[in-house]
């Protein structure tokens, strides 16, 4: 921290809203965004976790979308600042987890070579939350020893994921992977990672608007990723899943239908 940090009455707390379900917020984040008075909210922060905030605070959205008009990243670190300065008690509001490919890092960096302390409260993310929401785990003993968290965009001059070396690795080490801002790119990734070595039929899902009332998901194969996509009209925002693990979604869809319902005790 800048050793001139300058002290003020006012707090900085970033605070993960999760994947658009209110009720998956955690109690922690909730009470913040209760004692907020400036909120700062993304644009995937559903209405009703904003609704929580107090009468009287301050709400100011601050959207970030692909492919959409967004606010500058730079303004956004500039506002959290002068309004921490002026006294408030700011929270900005991310969709999933702050630090999940929400930009969190960058503008914890800002604020701390400014002198500002900041708190982090880590909301659920969509990508954990989608395939959970499907029945299926993100890790399993003998299907999955791990996960990969990885986005599907580069920004502007970065050549972004070596998706060949990433596809070598999660098919030899038995990777889950999760692939976040993948839609306009899938079908691109999906020929990469099959060039890479991962096997075309590899499992995959699709889940779009995980965990709110409008989610839609499919479940289809690594080589017909794009075109499933396309077929079901679906879009962003979505998180792809590909690994052996989505299996379990059939699997699960199929007993689901076989088993009869329980009869009621006499």
């Amino acid at each position: 921290m800048n050793a001139s940090a300058t002290h003020t009455a006012g707090t900085c707390t970033l605070v993960g809203a999760g994947p658009g379900d209110p009720e998956l917020l955690t109690i922690k984040a909730l009470k913040a965004i209760q004692n907020a008075s400036v909120l700062l909210v993304d644009d995937l922060v559903s209405p009703e976790i904003v609704n929580f905030a107090s009468p009287t605070a301050r709400i100011v959205y601050v959207g970030k979308r692909g492919g959409c008009k967004s606010t500058p990243q730079a303004f956004i670190e500039k506002l959290m600042e002068a309004e921490v300065r002026q006294g408030e008690h700011v929270v900005r509001l991310k969709g999933g987890d702050p630090f999940i490919f929400g930009r969190g890092g960058e503008e914890v960096e800002h604020l701390r070579r400014a002198g500002i302390a900041v708190q982090v409260i880590n909301g659920i993310t969509a990508g954990l939350a989608g395939l959970s929401s499907l029945g299926a785990p993100l890790t399993h003993r003998e299907h999955a020893h791990g996960v990969v968290f990885i986005t599907g965009h580069a920004k502007p001059g970065d050549s972004g994921t070596d998706w060949r070396a990433l596809a070598s690795t999660a098919h030899a080490a038995k990777l889950t992977l999760v692939i976040y801002m993948g839609v306009s790119a899938a079908d691109h990734i999906s020929a990469e990672l099959q060039a890479g070595g991962l096997p075309a039929l590899t499992p995959a899902a699709i889940i779009q608007h995980a965990s709110l009332p409008q989610q839609r998901h499919a479940i289809t194969n690594l080589q017909n990723l794009a075109d499933t996509l396309h077929a079901q009209n679906l879009a962003s925002p979505s998180v792809l899943v590909i690994g052996n693990v989505v299996q379990g979604v059939a699997a699960w869809a199929l007993q689901a239908s076989s088993t009869p319902p329980l009869q009621a005790a006499c």
